[in-house]
């Protein structure tokens, strides 16, 4: 059987950034382009992962995946 896929998100938190997976708080930082370089490099890290990256208002801006993401999917 196949490894799940990690799912990692980059989301606004009280005027900074947060990289969060599974719900819980990874890191935080000052600016999103430091939080996105942080949520890829440990997407990377656990592939396969994918990494969800929200806009300022929630919204989700776009995603990344790393690893073996087949398509279509199984099942």
């Amino acid at each position: 059987m196949a490894k799940s896929r990690s799912t990692i998100h980059v989301v606004p938190n009280k005027g900074n950034w947060s990289v969060k997976k599974g719900g819980q708080v990874i890191s935080n930082h000052r600016k999103k382009d430091n939080a996105v370089q942080s949520g890829t490099s440990t997407a990377k890290k656990q592939r396969p992962a994918q990494v969800v990256i929200h806009k300022k208002n929630g919204q989700i801006q776009t995603e990344h995946t790393y690893g073996n993401d087949p398509f279509p999917p199984e099942g």
